[in-house]
Formats: structure tokens, sequence, C-alpha cells
């Protein structure tokens, strides 16, 4: 059924760049809002990024003008291209549906790790 897998975490330096990508199966991914969550240890998980089917995103205030969400339909794919990250951006980060979609079933994640 619905599934969800994060790759492309890592351990980068402040000021560096990744880009993660969330593959999708089991659900209608091309008329479902996605987001990017993130959790750091002892703080509860937070959306950073939200794409509309549409394509219309949005941003958390701390990650806007430095992350890019964007979907590729055709391989019911996810992404977040992470760019100036700073300390405070490590965190585990998490796909899934967003804005008025019903929650799936979290997956493991993939780790950021930013520091020097």
């Amino acid at each position: 059924q619905a599934q969800l897998v994060e790759s492309g975490g890592g351990l980068v330096q402040p000021g560096g760049s990744l880009r993660l990508s969330c593959a999708t199966s089991g659900f209608l991914f091309r008329v479902t809002a996605m987001g990017w969550y993130r959790q750091a240890p002892g703080k509860q998980r937070d959306l950073v990024a939200a794409i509309a089917s549409s394509g219309r995103t949005n941003y958390a205030d701390s990650v806007e003008g430095r992350f890019t969400i964007s979907r590729d339909n055709a391989k019911n794919t996810v992404y977040l291209q992470m760019n100036s990250l700073r300390p405070d951006d490590t965190a585990v980060y998490y796909c899934n549906t967003a804005l008025s979609s019903p929650k799936l079933t979290w997956s493991q994640g993939t780790q950021v790790t930013v520091a020097s």
C-alpha cells in the first residue's frame, strides 16, 4: 500500500547544500499535496515545506529562501533542495502528505547533519 522512502541525507558543513528525495508508491501522488517535515532531538516534528498538486509551494519562515521543494509526477517523487544549510537545520527529515491531505504512515526519514 502507501509507501514513502526518503534518501539523500548526510553530513555537510554550514553553508553547504543537500538534495533530498522521497520516492512514493501506493497512492494517487499526482493529486496529493506533499511536504517535507523535520524533527530534531527533543523537539516536535514540524512542516518545513509543502507543494500542492498544482505546484504551488509554501515554506516555514526558518527555511524560506534557502530550501526549494519540487515534485516529479512521472516518478511519484518529491524533492527538497537545501542550500545555505545551518547547524540548526540538523534533524531527521521526513516526507508525507501535506496541506489538507490526510497523513500516511511515517517512514524512517533521512538524517541531515550540518556541522563543522
